[in-house]
């Protein structure tokens, strides 16, 4: 194992109290981290080579056995064990996990966003985390290109974010960008911007989804705000056969993702 191991017993040592204010987004944008929960997400954070700070244990449980071997056990991090109280402080969770992992954010290169065949899932406002997160693992699902959010989204590093995301989150660019600044651009690089409207005239469907398209969901209850509604190309409707007045925003997405998906390459 990790030679560099760390033993910490009170949840008022000065790190414990820096790793609990990542549970808050201002601390998150200046530090330039948050915090992943959980073995699963640990796992996957170390597979894609993030960087990350340290993976802190609960002391009584140990280090968990999906950790000890491979490119886990060489994690390039401080391993601290700690008691489960450090562990529910940091991650404001009344039973928390086994572990956790202080991680940096990622930073992604943005051409991908305007390939010849991208697919790209542009969120305006969607406000829900677990809304956020299902989609990112929706797109990624698909094999879409990346994630854009405009304003007003859902922190992608809030903790319940991160989680709906299960690991997603590290397997495809997602962008946090001004959407009046980003659309146009994708226009003038020929992207068609395809959004959702219940008074568009034809059905998702009929939409020709082989060409680079960027999807563009609203937001949970007003949809899409008019500024980014009067750049879209074209609007479709996902048709609907029995009472639902609607579907879920995360719902609609991987809808509309899949029949991408079928076009390209079914």
């Amino acid at each position: 194992m990790n030679k560099h191991t760390t033993h910490i017993t009170s949840v008022q040592n000065t790190k414990v109290k820096q790793w609990a204010s990542l549970l808050e987004k201002k601390h998150r944008e200046r530090s330039g981290q948050f915090i992943i929960e959980g073995v699963h997400l640990v796992l996957e954070a170390v597979q894609a080579g993030i960087e990350m700070e340290c993976i802190v244990y609960d002391a009584d449980k140990g280090i968990p056995a999906e950790l000890k071997g491979g490119t886990a056990a060489a994690a390039p991090c401080e391993w601290v064990s700690a008691p489960a109280p450090v562990l529910a402080k940091c991650t404001g969770t009344t039973t928390p996990p086994p572990v956790f992992a202080v991680v940096s954010k990622p930073t992604y290169n943005s051409e991908k966003l305007f390939n010849e065949q991208a697919l790209v899932i542009v969120l305006d406002g969607v406000s829900d985390p677990g809304n956020v997160g299902t989609i990112i693992r929706s797109a990624d699902a698909v094999g879409a290109d990346a994630v854009v959010l405009g304003k007003n989204c859902a922190d992608v590093y809030n903790p319940k974010t991160v989680r709906s995301t299960m690991g997603s989150l590290f397997h495809l660019p997602v962008i946090e960008a001004d959407l009046g600044q980003l659309l146009p651009e994708a226009k003038q690089h020929g992207i068609r911007l395809t959004g959702t409207s219940l008074q568009a005239n034809h059905s998702c469907y009929g939409c020709d989804w082989t060409k680079a398209t960027w999807l563009v969901m609203g937001n949970e209850s007003k949809g899409l705000s008019a500024e980014v509604e009067q750049l879209m190309d074209e609007t479709v409707l996902i048709p609907m056969r029995g009472k639902a007045e609607s579907l879920n925003v995360a719902m609609a997405t991987t809808v509309l993702l899949y029949e991408a998906l079928r076009q390209r390459e079914f």
